[in-house]
C-alpha cells in the first residue's frame, strides 16, 4: 500500500493514509487513457450541424427561363447549389458521434489517470472539505493555504450532499478550478462522465481529493 499525506483545509498536514496501489499507483496505460478522452470528447459533440440540399430549399420548382434561345446558359431551378440561396452541395447533416467503451477499459483509464498524478505528486488528498454555504472567497482560502492558488486544481468529493454542493457552487467563479462529485446517483452509475472521468484528472495540474472519495474510488475501481 502507497502512503499519501493528509491535509486539512487550513493547510496543516496532519497525518497520512494508504492508498491502494491497484487504483493510485499502477503503471499508467497511456493507449486505454487516449481512447477514454476520444470517446469523452467526442460524445460531447452535439451533431447536430445541417445545411439544406437543393431539395429541401424552398422555392425554385418553376425552369427560370426558357432551354433555348435566350442567349443565356441553361437552368433548371433557382435553387441549385452554384446560385445565391440555393442549397448546399455536400455539407454536413445530422450525426451521432457516440462512441463506447467496455467497463474494464474505463476503469483502466480512471486508475492509469490517477496514477499518473500520484506519482508525480500532483495528488492531494484533504480529510474532508464542507461549506455551510457558497462563498468563493472560502474555497479561495482553502487554494491558498494548499499552495496551490496558481494551480488548475480538480476538485472530486464524494457524494451529492448539500455541504458538498456548496463546495462545488463556490468553485464556479474561480478560473482554472474545477469540482466535480464522483458519486452521482442521479443516473444509477457509482462513478460516470459527469463525476470522476479522466479528461479532468489529466486537464488539471493538481487533483484534490477527500479521504472519502479516496475509499469511494478504491470501493469502485478495486479489483
Amino acid at each position: 500500500m502507497a502512503q499519501v499525506a493528509l491535509y486539512n483545509i487550513v493547510g496543516e498536514k496532519i497525518g497520512t493514509i494508504e492508498i491502494s496501489d491497484e487504483v493510485f499507483n499502477i503503471e499508467p496505460n497511456y493507449d486505454v487513457m487516449w481512447r477514454y478522452i476520444d470517446m469523452q470528447l467526442t460524445n460531447a459533440r452535439a451533431g447536430t450541424a445541417s445545411t439544406k440540399t437543393r431539395g429541401e430549399v424552398s422555392g425554385g420548382g418553376r425552369k427560370p427561363w426558357p432551354q433555348k434561345h435566350t442567349g443565356r446558359a441553361r437552368q433548371g431551378s433557382i435553387r441549385a447549389i452554384h446560385w445565391r440561396h440555393g442549397g448546399v452541395a455536400h455539407g454536413p447533416k445530422p450525426k451521432n458521434y457516440l462512441k463506447r467503451l467496455n467497463k474494464k477499459m474505463k476503469r483502466l483509464a480512471l486508475r492509469s489517470a490517477l496514477s499518473v498524478r500520484f506519482r508525480e505528486g500532483n495528488l492531494i488528498v484533504l480529510s474532508d472539505i464542507r461549506f455551510d454555504k457558497p462563498q468563493t472567497k472560502q474555497l479561495k482560502n482553502v487554494l491558498k493555504n494548499l499552495g496551490i492558488a496558481d494551480e488548475k486544481v480538480l476538485f472530486v468529493l464524494p457524494k451529492k450532499e448539500p455541504v458538498y454542493e456548496n463546495v462545488k457552487l463556490s468553485g464556479r467563479n474561480i478560473p482554472g478550478v474545477k469540482v466535480i462529485i464522483a458519486d452521482n446517483p442521479n443516473n444509477g452509475n457509482p462513478l460516470n462522465v459527469d463525476g470522476l472521468n479522466v479528461y479532468d484528472i489529466i486537464n488539471a495540474t493538481k487533483v484534490v481529493l477527500t479521504e472519502g472519495t479516496v475509499r469511494k474510488i478504491e470501493e469502485v475501481l478495486g479489483k
